[in-house]
Formats: structure tokens, C-alpha cells, sequence
């Protein structure tokens, strides 16, 4: 069990869980972070912005055109609530998206005494645009809060999770164990739901297929062309479907 700041905890669990890239914005609660992330440069790679709210959107554009995790790192207060405009935005679209922000000191939080970037609630502001939120308060704590964060996006509706890390849990030394990322396993549909869709689609006279962003994140476009080619059924996508069936396709129409 080796010895590790919780920075050196946060980043190890990352690159098990297969973290490339982190678009971040630097600041005094996220020292250790950083300077964990120094040193895996060669590993993960930072964009830094200007601004924290272009931290959560890059993170967003990142996972819908690669499909994997995006990743945005701020600092707390402000710094989160700015983020919290692409977190909206990430879970309104399914996106799997991951914010790791920070907090005041440990032993202040909650206790309204004017700490630099200190908000009240945090942990519930955030809760609002996430699908999961927790607090790490020791280092120790930090890998399995990142693997249950992992688990999170992997699984059911994706949407946006957040771990929030206090300054002096990033920077204090504990014997930490490093896990293994769970793996994930795509979850089936509903038997009976799927059959009465069958039944209904094969009674159909004429069928159209409105398709959503939830083709894209079940990576099921090939599904869809076939059973609209079956069909004979033209397919409407929505915004956040657009892409689920070409543009150049016979059956594709315009979006709504």
C-alpha cells in the first residue's frame, strides 16, 4: 500500500481509469493537483482556458466526439458555478462528463467564515446538473470515489458526476490503495418493452423513426439504419441525435 498525497491518489486512480486529457484552470485549492498532474505530463495532457466555463464545454465536446470520458478540473465557488454552464449542458445532452473541483479547507467548510472562493452548499449546488456528486475527506477516500464516478458515467443515463477535494485533503500523505476501474457492462432492454415495440412496429402501416442522442451513446447507428431499412421507415433525429443515421441516407429527414 504505497504512500501518496491525495493529488498523487486523484491523478493514479485517473490514469487507471484511462484519463487522457484534462481541460483545467489552475488555482491555489488545486496545487497538489497540478502538481501531481506535473508530473504524468507525458501521460495526461492539460489544456489550461481563460475561463472555467470553457473547461466544462471543452470536457462536454470532448466526450461526444471521442466517446470517452471528458474531464474538467476548476476551482470551487465561483470556479465550480462557472463550470456548472457546460455541466447543464452536458446533462441535458447525455454527456459523460466528469468535474473534479475544489473546496475550502476541511475543518472551515460549512462554517461561513469568509474563505477565498467559499460558497455555502456546494456539494448540493452541484447535485443540480449531475447525475452524482460526493466530497473526498481523506486522501484514502479518493480512488474509490473516482471508480464509483466512473461507474456512474458507464452506466444507466449518462450524464455529468462531480468530486469535490478539499486543498489539505490533496496535499496530506496516507497509505492509499489504488483499484481497479469496474468493468463496464452495457445494460440490456426490457424484454417485454422490446417486444411490444416489435409488435407495434411490425402493425405499423407507416412507421417513422424519431431517433436521439440515445443512439449516439449506446453507439447503436448500425442497429438503427438496419431496422429502418427493414421498415422501410424514415428516421427524424434530434439535435442531440443528429448524426444517428447520415444525412446522405434515402430514409434520413431533417431535424427537429
Amino acid at each position: 500500500m504505497p504512500q501518496m498525497t491525495g493529488g498523487q491518489a486523484l491523478v493514479a486512480q485517473l490514469l487507471r481509469e484511462g484519463i487522457e486529457v484534462v481541460f483545467g484552470l489552475p488555482g491555489v485549492q488545486l496545487d497538489w493537483a497540478f502538481d501531481a498532474l506535473y508530473d504524468v505530463q507525458d501521460r495526461i495532457r492539460i489544456y489550461h482556458t481563460r475561463h472555467e466555463q470553457a473547461t466544462s464545454y471543452m470536457a462536454d465536446g470532448y466526450a461526444r466526439t471521442t466517446g470517452k470520458v471528458g474531464m474538467c478540473l476548476v476551482v470551487p465557488g465561483p470556479g465550480l458555478l462557472n463550470a456548472m454552464a457546460g455541466l447543464s449542458t452536458a446533462y441535458a445532452c447525455n454527456s459523460k462528463v466528469l468535474c473534479v473541483s475544489g473546496q475550502i479547507p476541511s475543518e472551515h467548510i460549512g462554517k461561513g467564515r469568509g474563505m477565498l472562493h467559499e460558497i455555502p452548499h456546494q456539494l448540493e449546488a452541484v447535485r443540480s446538473v449531475t447525475k452524482w456528486a460526493a466530497r473526498a475527506m481523506r486522501p484514502e477516500e479518493i480512488p474509490g470515489l473516482v471508480r464509483e464516478a466512473f461507474r456512474q458515467l458507464h452506466t444507466g443515463r449518462p450524464r455529468p458526476v462531480e468530486i469535490e477535494i478539499p486543498p489539505d485533503v490533496l496535499m496530506n500523505t496516507a497509505d492509499v490503495t489504488l483499484l481497479d476501474p469496474e468493468p463496464a457492462e452495457r445494460e440490456a432492454g426490457d424484454p417485454d418493452l422490446l417486444e411490444q415495440a416489435a409488435r407495434a412496429l411490425g402493425q405499423a402501416v407507416r412507421p417513422i423513426i424519431f431517433a436521439g442522442g440515445g443512439v449516439l451513446a449506446a453507439e447503436a447507428w448500425e442497429e438503427l439504419q438496419a431496422l429502418a431499412e427493414l421498415l422501410e421507415a424514415p428516421v427524424v433525429m434530434s439535435m442531440n441525435g443528429k448524426g444517428a443515421l447520415s444525412d446522405r441516407h434515402y430514409l434520413a429527414q431533417n431535424m427537429i
